[in-house]
Order: structure tokens, then sequence, then C-alpha cells
């Protein structure tokens, strides 16, 4: 009886020391993550390999913990991350343009690349078969942000198609970013640019119909990327090469999964959308070549990108790649 409750207290003893073995080891490795205020421009299924790399761990592997918040608009994402409220942007590369050419000190580099096109698809009111962009003429668009790279690559791309942006039709960038879509619902114009999950969510709703992909017509940019203060990025080169590794294992694994994998990856980021709402939107951006395959990008789609904003009127002349692009050894 004795030898029994022995073994009985010592099956205890043992079971106990391994619990406090597994919770001493599960704080010291919560006390080794880093916590990174990231400050996103949107929250969208064009973002899909970042998603992957929170929800898949990815970051926790590399000793980061990321408290993501969203700051509509690449203006609110730069204040934050001039202001101290983020260490790191998450935005149009546009943004280290404007900072940089403000005057700004310690300015923002950028160090990693997400997506290489436009994420915005052009939503129409009515059905369109064989749509043409000269079918925008005499129509108002509610676009983007002005100046923002959305409405800035599209105008790009309808003056490449000879369309006047100007004078050809009325673009309309008053509303902001969140309320486009349910705008154009409550009747705001004839055409909307949307992202994804909200384009095919309005289409199955019924109130508009895809026609066409900005992102095919506007060519390779550095179209989002991940940026810091120059003196964060120098105090913190090692902590920048682990979330870069986190971000490449997030493409990886978009590249190398199927539609419904990605989707099923990401769910938890987008609680008010269906699985096969998800893959779907995952499949248009596939199809348009969306995610590079490396977080770097080169200096021809950084110059693409400042060719753009020539055009646009927003700069007179080109930033240094050198200047604004921080390359991790």
């Amino acid at each position: 009886m004795k030898k029994k409750i022995f073994i009985y207290l010592f099956g205890v003893i043992i079971i106990f020391i391994v619990a406090c073995s597994c919770l001493f080891n599960l704080n010291k490795k919560e006390e080794k993550l880093e916590t990174i205020t990231l400050a996103e421009v949107a929250h969208t299924v064009f973002y899909a390999p970042m998603y992957v790399a929170i929800e898949e761990g990815y970051f926790e592997e590399n000793g980061i913990k990321i408290d993501l918040i969203l700051t509509s608009g690449a203006d609110k994402v730069t204040a934050a991350v001039l202001s101290g409220d983020a260490e790191i942007g998450f935005s149009g590369s546009e943004a280290t343009i404007y900072v940089y050419n403000g005057g700004e000190k310690d300015y923002l580099r950028t160090f990693s690349q997400l997506t290489q096109k436009d994420g915005t698809f052009i939503v129409s009111r009515e059905k369109i078969d064989n749509f043409k962009l000269s079918d925008l003429k005499g129509k108002t668009v509610i676009g983007g942000r002005a100046a923002g790279m959305p409405e800035m690559t599209f105008e790009y791309a309808l003056k490449q198609n000879e369309i006047d942006p100007r004078n050809d039709l009325n673009i309309d960038t008053s509303i902001a970013f969140a309320a486009m879509g349910g705008a154009f619902i409550s009747g705001q114009g004839d055409f909307v640019t949307l992202f994804e999950p909200t384009a095919s969510q309005v289409e199955k709703q019924g109130y508009g119909y895809v026609v066409e992909s900005v992102g095919k017509l506007g060519g390779n940019v550095p179209y989002t990327s991940f940026s810091a203060r120059k003196s964060f990025i120098n105090d913190n080169k090692e902590l920048i090469k682990s979330f870069d590794k986190a971000i490449q294992k997030g493409l990886d694994y978009v590249h190398n999964h199927s539609d419904k994998e990605v989707a099923e990856a990401i769910i938890k980021q987008f609680p008010d959308s269906k699985i096969n709402e998800l893959e779907d939107a995952i499949k248009r951006y596939r199809e348009n070549d969306t995610w590079p395959t490396t977080t770097k990008f080169s200096k021809s789609s950084f110059d693409h990108l400042q060719d753009i904003m020539i055009d646009y009127g927003e700069i007179t002349k080109k930033v240094p790649y050198n200047k604004l692009m921080y390359k991790i050894n």
C-alpha cells in the first residue's frame, strides 16, 4: 500500500515538475519576443503574405511579436512612424519620398516589399461586356486619396491609354478609403476602384461588376512596402533582418500553397468574410502576379514608381534609389 502511495506521489511530482518546466520555457520564450508596433495602411487580402506570416507564427519564430494597428492612408502611416506611435510602417513607397523631399533628417527608408502591382479593381455599376478604359469617358469614378499610390497608378494607366484623367471623366477623390465601397453601394458614382475582398463582396451582393484590374495596367512597382526611420534601422539591423525573414516566409507560403490554403491561413484576419470569398480574391491577385517571390526590389521598379509620381505632378525629379532603400545583408 505504501509503495503504491509512493509511486502515486512520485508521479504527481514528476508531472508538476514537467508542467513548471513547460510554463517556465513558455514564459522565457515570450520574454524573448520583441514587440513591434506595425502600422498598416489598409486591411485587405492584397496583403495576404503578411497576414500569413502573422497567423503562421513566422514573426515569433524570429523573436518578434507584432502589434498590428490600422492607420488608413499612407500619410497617416507616415505620421504614426514619425511620431513614434509605430516603429515600422507599411504603405506605398511614395510615402518615403514625400518625407525625404520634406527635409526630414531622420527620414524613412524602405527595407522590404510585399506587393509589386496595384491592388485595386475597377467595379462598374452596370454589366459591361468587353470592357475598355474608354468606357470610363464621361463617367464618374470614385477613386482613391489624391496623391496616394492607388489614385496615381489609376491615372497613369488612363494616360497610357490616351485618356485624360482631368477632362475625359470625373474622378472623385473626396471619399475616405474605408467608405468607398459603401458610397458606391449607396448610389454614388458610375465606377469605383476597390481592393479585395471588398470588390468581390460588392459584386456578389449584386451592386456592381468587376471589369478590370488596375494592377494589370500599372506595371511593376514597389507598391506596398515596409519602412522605418533611418535611425531605427541603424540601431536595429538584426531585428530588421529577422522581420524580413518572416515576411519572406509569408511570400514563400503564398507561392507554394493553394488559394484555399492561403484563405484558410488568413481567415482570422477577415472574420466577416467567407473562405470562398477570400479564395476568389487570392486567385485574382495571384493571376495579376501581385506578390513578388522576394522582399527585395529593383532600382527599375523604384524608378517606375517615381515616373508615375512625376507624371501625376507630385514630384519633379527622382530621389536616388540608394538614399531610400535599405539593403539587408
